[in-house]
C-alpha cells in the first residue's frame, strides 16, 4: 500500500521532502530556492487566505531592496514572492494551520481538505512575529473600540477596506510606527501624536525627519500612555512624561500600539525546541538549525523584528543549510555548541549558538537588540574570562531596530570553549 494512502479511519499522511511552516518572506524564499533542488516535494503551509505574510497588507513602498534589489509596495512584494515559489515548483496550501506534532518530524494540520499529517525529511519554521496587543502591555483604563496593533489596523484598512477613526495616537516611534502613519493617512485619519518612552524616536532619521515635517506628525519622547478613556468608542488617552511626571489628556478616537514584538513561537514551544530567553524564539546556530536535527527556523521568528527583506535573506540562507542536511552533510549538527549571549543594555543576539563547522550567519551579520541608545557602539566580545575582540561601529545602536554587527567579531572564539558574551558601551 502507498504510505501516503490512509487506511479507513486514519488521518491522511503527506510525505514531502521539506515542510515549510509559514508563507511569509522567509518561508516563501526558502521554498523557492529549495523546490528546484530537491527530488521530492516542498510543501508550504500558511494559515492566512493568501501567502505573503505581513507585506500583503502593508500597502506602501519600501519592500524588496536587499533581496530583490528593487523597491516595491508591500502587496506586490508579497505576491511576487508567492508567485516565485509556486513557479519554482513549491506547493502552497493556504488556510491551513499546524495544530500540533504527532512526532519529531510529523506535523498535524487542519485546512480546507480536513485534518492531515505531514511527515517531512526536513522542517523549516518561518512563523514570523507579532506586536504585543494592549492587554499584554498592561495599559489601564476603559476597554473601548478603536484600539489596534499595526497589523490589525492594516488588516482593517488594506484588506477589508474598513473605516477607522479621524484622530489617532500612536504608541511607539519605530519603523513600523511610520507604517501605521501611512495606513492611517490612507484611511483619512490624522495623527495627533506619536509617543515613545525613549529619549529619541527609535526609527532612522530618514523616516523620522520627513514624518515630522512632511506628514506633520508630532513625536513626544520620554512619554507613555497611562490610561485609555472611552465608553463604547475611544475618546481620549492620558499620557505621562516620564522625567517630570506631568500628565495630560489627548483627545483621539483611534489608538495604535506599534512595535514591542514577540515571535510566533507556539509551534516551537509545542515541539519542545530549545528557546532563546532573549528573543523568545527557537535557539539556533549560524546554520539556523534548532535543537532538533532536521528542524530549522528562519526570519522574524528568530529576531523579532527585522525588515521583510532581511527575513527573506534568512530564507535563502536556511534553504542552503536544509540541502546540506538532506545530503547528509550536517557538520556539527549533534554538537551542543557554544552559547552566544548578549549583555545589557543588549536584550538579545541572533543567532545564539556557535557549532563547529557551521557556516557564517545570513549576510555575515549578527543581529542584536538594544534597550538603550548608544551613539557610537563599542562592541566587546568575551569568552572564558578573556577579551577576544573589540570593534567600534560607525552606526548607532537604537531601541526599536536591529543592530547589525560583522560576523568577524567572533573570528577568534573557541567553538569548543565556554559561553561567549557580546556587549556594547
Amino acid at each position: 500500500m502507498n504510505p501516503d494512502t490512509p487506511t479507513p479511519g486514519t488521518t491522511p499522511l503527506l510525505t514531502p521532502d521539506v515542510l515549510v511552516i509559514g508563507g511569509g518572506p522567509a518561508g516563501l524564499t526558502a521554498a523557492a530556492r529549495l523546490a528546484p533542488r530537491v527530488p521530492g516535494e516542498v510543501l508550504v503551509v500558511e494559515r492566512e487566505a493568501e501567502a505573503g505574510g505581513i507585506p500583503r497588507h502593508s500597502d506602501h513602498t519600501g519592500y524588496g531592496l536587499r533581496d530583490l534589489h528593487r523597491v516595491m509596495r508591500g502587496p506586490r512584494y508579497a505576491a511576487h514572492l508567492a508567485a516565485r515559489a509556486a513557479e519554482a515548483g513549491a506547493v502552497i496550501h493556504t488556510r491551513t494551520m499546524v495544530t500540533g506534532w504527532a512526532d519529531a518530524h510529523t506535523a498535524e494540520v487542519t485546512g480546507p481538505a480536513g485534518r492531515r499529517r505531514i511527515r517531512a525529511r526536513a522542517v523549516v519554521l518561518a512563523t514570523g512575529a507579532r506586536e504585543r496587543p494592549r492587554p499584554a502591555r498592561r495599559v489601564p483604563g476603559d476597554r473601548p473600540h478603536g484600539v489596534y496593533t499595526t497589523g490589525q489596523l492594516q488588516n482593517v484598512v488594506h484588506l477589508h477596506h474598513g473605516r477607522v477613526g479621524r484622530r489617532a495616537v500612536i504608541v511607539g516611534a519605530e519603523l513600523v510606527s511610520w507604517s501605521a502613519v501611512l495606513t492611517l493617512r490612507e484611511a483619512g485619519c490624522a495623527v495627533a501624536l506619536m509617543a515613545t518612552e525613549h529619549p529619541a524616536a527609535e526609527s532612522y532619521a530618514a523616516f523620522t525627519v520627513p514624518g515630522r515635517t512632511l506628514l506633520r506628525v508630532p513625536v513626544a519622547t520620554r512619554t507613555r500612555v497611562t490610561r485609555v478613556i472611552g465608553r463604547g468608542r475611544l475618546a481620549a488617552v492620558e499620557i505621562e512624561h516620564l522625567d517630570t511626571g506631568a500628565r495630560r489628556t489627548v483627545e483621539c478616537d483611534t489608538l495604535v500600539f506599534t512595535g514591542d514584538w514577540i515571535p510566533d513561537h507556539e509551534l516551537a514551544r509545542a515541539a519542545g525546541l530549545d528557546l532563546d530567553p532573549g528573543t523568545l524564539g527557537p535557539l539556533v546556530d549560524t546554520a539556523l538549525r534548532t535543537s532538533r536535527p532536521g528542524v530549522f527556523a528562519a526570519g522574524n521568528l528568530l529576531h523579532p523584528v527585522d525588515t521583510a527583506d532581511v527575513a527573506a535573506l534568512d530564507g535563502a540562507h536556511v534553504a542552503d543549510q536544509v540541502l546540506r542536511h538532506l545530503a547528509g552533510d550536517g557538520d556539527g549538527e549533534e554538537s551542543p555548541g557554544v552559547r552566544i549571549m548578549a549583555e545589557p543594555p543588549l536584550r538579545w543576539i541572533a543567532p545564539g549558538l556557535l557549532r563547529p563547522g557551521a557556516p557564517a550567519p545570513p549576510r555575515n551579520r549578527l543581529l542584536l537588540w538594544t534597550d538603550e541608545f548608544v551613539r557610537v557602539p563599542r562592541v566587546t566580545v568575551r569568552q572564558d574570562g578573556r577579551t577576544v575582540a573589540r570593534r567600534t561601529l560607525p552606526w548607532p545602536a537604537a531601541p526599536g531596530r536591529a543592530l547589525r554587527i560583522p560576523w568577524s567579531v567572533l573570528r577568534n572564539v573557541d567553538d569548543r570553549g565556554g559561553p561567549v558574551t557580546v556587549g556594547v558601551h
